[in-house]
């Protein structure tokens, strides 16, 4: 794990970080709706996890867009080479745990990797809670409902810089398959202007998921 500091005199987003970083609520948050017909068919293809393909595009897409990789510790902001994922991950009992899924730009290598944690996670109990891990994202996924919002449990009380990805349900006809995807994330690091960048390259990966 690489990461630098970022000199706050000199930073673009100073002003905004001292401003929203002292919010007792410092996340905003988005839910839009992409595309996923060509990644969906490509893995229906290929016989490849849907999920895993999604999950795969969108941390390509993170690292790909700056601001999903600063992260606050204690008053300092630092920029991480390289973010992986922490996905919810459902059992057959109705809970759910948490994962720990490293990225590779290798997709076979990426989704090898994590069916065995899958199967680690749906066969453990409890929620294997992982602490000093900041360079992740938060993942979940709601495949049976097709939400329009969604907003997070939070504890005040601890620090938290972590963006937040959440997937919904896949609806639509064969030919245009669409899924809502929830996006929170601190407004001192980042603002709609990074979204948008993420769902950009987001959805230009699901059109070319081959």
């Amino acid at each position: 794990m690489s990461k630098i500091q970022i000199d706050l005199e000199t930073w673009k987003r100073r002003d905004h970080f001292r401003f929203f970083n002292g919010f007792s609520e410092p996340f905003f948050g988005v839910t839009v709706r992409v595309n996923v017909t060509k990644a969906w068919q490509a893995a229906k293809e290929s016989r490849h996890s849907f999920f895993l393909t999604y999950l795969h595009q969108s941390l390509k897409a993170a690292n790909e867009t700056e601001a999903f990789r600063y992260r606050i510790e204690k008053e300092a902001v630092f920029l991480h080479d390289l973010i992986h994922a922490s996905p919810t991950i459902n059992r057959p009992d109705g809970t759910f745990g948490f994962a720990y899924m490293d990225y590779h730009p290798d997709f076979t290598t990426f989704a090898t990797k994590a069916a065995v944690e899958i199967q680690r996670v749906r066969t453990a109990s409890g929620l294997e809670l992982r602490t000093g891990h900041a360079n992740i994202v938060h993942v979940s996924t709601l495949p049976t409902l097709n939400f329009t919002g969604l907003s997070h449990a939070r504890h005040f009380a601890f620090q938290d810089s972590i963006p937040k990805i959440t997937f919904g349900q896949m609806t639509g006809p064969t030919h245009h398959k669409e899924m809502p995807i929830s996006l929170h994330l601190h407004h001192g690091l980042a603002d709609a202007y990074d979204v948008g960048l993420f769902v950009g390259t987001f959805q230009n990966l699901l059109h070319t998921t081959s």
